[in-house]
This record gives C-alpha cells, sequence and structure tokens, in this order.
C-alpha cells in the first residue's frame, strides 16, 4: 500500500500496541489462524481478538478464509497477514522503533543491545541443549532469521550477505545494527562463549555485514553452569 493510499483506518490500526502484536503474530505465522488461537496465544478474550482482527481486517492488512469442515453450520474464519504486509509491516516498526531508541543520549546502543538480548531468549533454550562446537549453532540461527550467513573459519567470521531489517539499519544503523549484536552476544553466551570480543562490522560492503567472532570458537564450549 502506497503512502497516499493509507487510510485512517490503516493510521488507527497501527496505532495500537496489541494491533500491532496482534499483526506480528499472524505475519510470523506459518499458517493463517482463527480467533480463538490468536486470543490464546496473544492472552486476550476471543472477544477482544475478534475486535483487534475486525480492525486489522478494514485497514487491510488482513485477509480472512473460511475454511468449512463439510459438517452444518458456519465456516470457520481464519486470518492471515497480506502478502504486501509481510515485508511492510516489519520495515515499518523497524523503522518507528529505531527511530524511537535514537532520540537516546547514547543513540539508542545501549538499550537496542538489551533488546537484542532480549529478543535472543526465543531461541537460546533450544542452543543452551547443543552439543556442537563452534559457531554452527549461531550459523544455524542467523539463517533461521534471514541473513544468509557464511561462516568463514580460517578469519573466525561470519558474512552476513542479507539482512530482514536492511532498510531500516541504513537509516539507524546504531540502533538496528545494535540490537543484532545484542543477539548474537547472548547467544555467545549461551553457547559458553567469550561476548566481549565480538565485533559487528555494518555495511561494509552495499549489502554485507561482517561478524567478528574472535578466536576462541573452534573450540568445544565451555559447560555452563
Amino acid at each position: 500500500m502506497d503512502f497516499d493510499e493509507r487510510t485512517p483506518a490503516w493510521h488507527a490500526a497501527l496505532a495500537s500496541p496489541i494491533r500491532r502484536s496482534v499483526l506480528q503474530l499472524l505475519v510470523a505465522s506459518s499458517e493463517p489462524l482463527d480467533a480463538a488461537a490468536v486470543a490464546d496465544r496473544m492472552n486476550l478474550h476471543v472477544t477482544t481478538a475478534r475486535f483487534h482482527l475486525d480492525q486489522l481486517l478494514a485497514a487491510r492488512l488482513i485477509e480472512r478464509e473460511a475454511v468449512r469442515s463439510g459438517q452444518r453450520g458456519r465456516p470457520r474464519i481464519r486470518f492471515c497477514a497480506v502478502a504486501a504486509t509481510r515485508t511492510d509491516t516489519r520495515d515499518q516498526l523497524s523503522h518507528a522503533l529505531a527511530s524511537v531508541l535514537a532520540e537516546d543520549d547514547d543513540g539508542g546502543r545501549a538499550r537496542a543491545i538489551r533488546a537484542g538480548e532480549k529478543w535472543s531468549e526465543a531461541f537460546t533454550g533450544g542452543l543452551a541443549a547443543s552439543t556442537e562446537a563452534g559457531a554452527a549453532p549461531l550459523v544455524e540461527l542467523l539463517d533461521q532469521l534471514e541473513f544468509a550467513p557464511e561462516l568463514d573459519e580460517s578469519t573466525q567470521s561470519i558474512a552476513l550477505t542479507a539482512c530482514p531489517f536492511r532498510e531500516a539499519a541504513r537509516e539507524n544503523p546504531g540502533v538496528v545494527c545494535a540490537v543484532h549484536l545484542g543477539l548474537i552476544q547472548r547467544v555467545a553466551r549461551t553457547l559458553g562463549h567469550d561476548d566481549s570480543v565480538i565485533e559487528l562490522r555494518p555495511f561494509v560492503g552495499p549489502h554485507l555485514c561482517v561478524v567478528n567472532l574472535g578466536s576462541n570458537w573452534n573450540a568445544v564450549p565451555v559447560e555452563l553452569s
């Protein structure tokens, strides 16, 4: 949706933190969800979930589908983010959040790193149980997050050849890239590595960022207590 086509309903929909969270849930979901599933995952009453879904539907940020079970009665209604929303909404929210954090005295770096560490909590449970040595678990995670990582063991670095937040990072690298650094550092600690030596070098090329890991990543990580 172009800027000139954005309706008051569009702006009203994204003005609500809860609706933004519902929208993000649908963007991230691999399949359409009905109101009951949204309510359960968001810890909302189903009536409240339906209200927010209706607002997002009116703003043309999501779409609905009717699923018939073959039995009598009303069809089951499920919702999913429209294709354009999956990219546009992520970019819009990234820009908005980065702009706010950038107003901090340090340009948002400290809070951005903490945000990245918090983000990592969604993944570190499985990583802590990993028995793989070296950077393999981190590379696998970065691949899942669509950074298209390429590990260079000779230099102990990871080339990030893609970034799902590239446009927001270009505008506010001090914030967006710091979020990614916080994520990587927290994962390193979880895997038993020294995170203090990790360096993220943003935009060393037009579409390339590099993570320098330090010299000890070939070793088996220490056992976490």
